[in-house]
C-alpha cells in the first residue's frame, strides 16, 4: 500500500498491474478505502453495477500514463438512493486525476505555452486554459485577504488600447499586490472603493502627484495619511528644470553629455564630470543659479526618517523655496512652484515616512512580463486573476 501510494500520489489505492503499450504507461488499480453514501452517510450498501474508468495521470518523465480504475454503482439501504462510487483525488465526471491537472497547471504557470503543452500532453489548449483558470481561482481564494492593508500604494499602469489604464492597489508592508481595478478615473474607481472592506484601518497611502487619486483617498480613506512618492517628486523637479534650461539655452540643452550631468545629483558625479559641469555653469551664470537652487531643493526632499522636531525645522525652508519658485519670471519655475504648493503637505510627510511606490513600480514591470508571455489579454478578469496570484 505504501508503494502504491508513493507511485500514484493518491491515498488508499492498490496497484494491480503496470504495462507499457504504444508509448503509454497503463496502471491498473483498485480503491480499498472506505465507501459511504454521499446523501446520508450510510454504510449499508448493495452492489448494483460496475464499469472501468480510463483516467489521465501524471506522466513518468516523457512517457504519458493512464490509470485504469474500476468504479462501482451502489444502492444505499438506508435512504434507498443509488450513486456511483467517489474516489479521493478524482472529481466526478472527470477524465483526468487531480495530480495530472495540477502538474499541467504548474508547467503552464512556470512559462510553458499552451500550444506546446497541448502537443506534449495530447490535450487541447482550451482544456489547459480552463484548468489553469480553475487553478488560479483556487490559489487566489487561498491567498485572498478581505481586509484592506494598512500601508497602501496606489499607481496606474497601461493595460490595453481598448480598456486604457488600470489602477494597482499594492500592500507595501507585505510587498504584494492587493488588487487591480480597471480604469483610473474617479467614476471607474468609485464603485470599487465604496465596497472595499477595512478602509478605516488604512494608515498610510503612497501615490504619485495625481489629483484624482488624492481626492479619492481623502473621501474613502479618512484616517489615512497621504505620502507623495519621492521618485515622482524629484522627477517632476528635474522635468521643469530641464524645460527651463531648454528655453534659456536651446543649443546647450541638446548636448547629451551635459544633459546626463544636469539630471544627476552632485554626489553621483565623478571629479572629471564635476569639473566639466562647473565649467559650463560658469559660462552661463543664469543656469548656475537655477542649478544650485534645484540641487538644494532636491537634497531637502531626499531627507528621510526624521522626527517631528527636525521636520518643524525643515518645513519653513521648503515653504520659502516654494515661494521663491512661484515668484520667478520663468513660466516653468512658476508652474513647478504651484504644483509643489498644492502638494506641500503630502511632500512634507515624506520626511516622516520612508515608504514609497518603488514596490508598486516593480510589480508593474512584472505585469508587463505577464502580458508579453500571454501575448496580451482581452479579458480583464483573467488578467486581474493572474496578477493577484503571481504578484502576491
Amino acid at each position: 500500500m505504501i508503494r502504491s501510494e508513493a507511485v500514484l500520489g493518491l491515498p488508499d489505492y492498490e496497484i494491480t498491474g503496470i504495462e507499457e503499450r504504444e508509448g503509454w504507461i497503463r496502471i491498473s488499480a483498485r480503491y480499498n478505502g472506505p465507501i459511504s453514501c454521499p446523501h446520508c452517510g450510510g454504510n449499508q450498501l448493495r452492489l448494483k453495477d460496475r464499469r472501468m474508468r480510463m483516467l489521465r495521470h501524471e506522466s513518468w518523465g516523457v512517457r504519458r500514463s493512464l490509470l485504469e480504475l474500476e468504479s462501482r454503482k451502489w444502492r444505499c439501504l438506508s435512504c434507498q438512493r443509488s450513486f456511483w462510487q467517489r474516489f479521493p483525488g478524482i472529481l466526478t465526471r472527470r477524465r483526468a486525476t487531480e495530480p495530472f491537472r495540477r502538474s499541467v497547471c504548474q508547467k503552464h504557470y512556470d512559462g510553458i505555452s499552451r500550444s506546446r503543452l497541448a502537443k506534449r500532453e495530447r490535450i487541447s489548449s482550451a482544456t489547459i486554459e480552463r484548468w489553469f483558470g480553475n487553478y488560479l481561482r483556487l490559489l487566489a481564494a487561498e491567498r485572498a485577504s478581505p481586509v484592506c492593508p494598512q500601508i497602501l500604494g496606489i499607481d496606474e499602469h497601461f493595460f490595453t488600447r481598448r480598456l486604457g489604464y488600470a489602477t494597482t492597489f499594492c500592500d507595501l508592508k507585505n510587498r504584494s499586490v492587493y488588487d487591480v481595478v480597471a480604469g483610473r478615473s474617479e467614476k471607474s474607481l468609485e464603485g470599487y472603493l465604496e465596497k472595499l472592506e477595512g478602509k478605516h484601518l488604512v494608515k498610510v497611502v503612497c501615490m504619485d502627484l495625481a489629483a484624482v487619486y488624492r481626492a479619492l483617498v481623502r473621501k474613502h480613506f479618512p484616517q489615512a495619511r497621504i505620502v507623495a512618492d519621492r521618485f515622482h517628486v524629484i522627477r517632476l523637479i528635474n522635468h521643469h528644470f530641464l524645460a527651463c534650461w531648454k528655453e534659456l539655452d536651446p543649443v546647450g540643452s541638446k548636448n547629451r553629455g551635459l544633459l546626463s550631468l544636469m539630471r544627476r545629483h552632485r554626489h553621483h558625479l565623478k571629479p572629471e564630470q564635476h569639473a566639466r559641469l562647473s565649467q559650463y555653469l560658469r559660462e552661463n551664470p543664469a543656469m548656475e543659479r537655477i542649478y544650485q537652487f534645484k540641487q538644494k531643493l532636491c537634497y531637502l526632499l531626499l531627507e528621510k526618517r526624521l522626527n517631528q522636531n527636525k521636520c518643524r525645522e525643515l518645513a519653513p525652508k521648503l515653504l520659502w523655496m516654494i515661494t521663491q519658485l512661484r515668484q520667478q519670471p520663468l513660466p516653468q519655475m512658476v508652474q513647478l512652484g504651484n504644483t509643489l504648493h498644492s502638494w506641500r503637505e503630502e511632500i512634507a510627510t515624506m520626511w516622516r515616512f520612508t515608504r514609497n511606490n518603488g514596490i508598486t513600480e516593480g510589480f508593474h514591470t512584472k505585469m508587463e512580463v505577464l502580458q508579453r508571455q500571454a501575448y496580451g489579454f482581452r479579458n480583464f478578469n483573467n488578467y486581474r486573476l493572474r496578477v493577484k496570484v503571481m504578484c502576491s
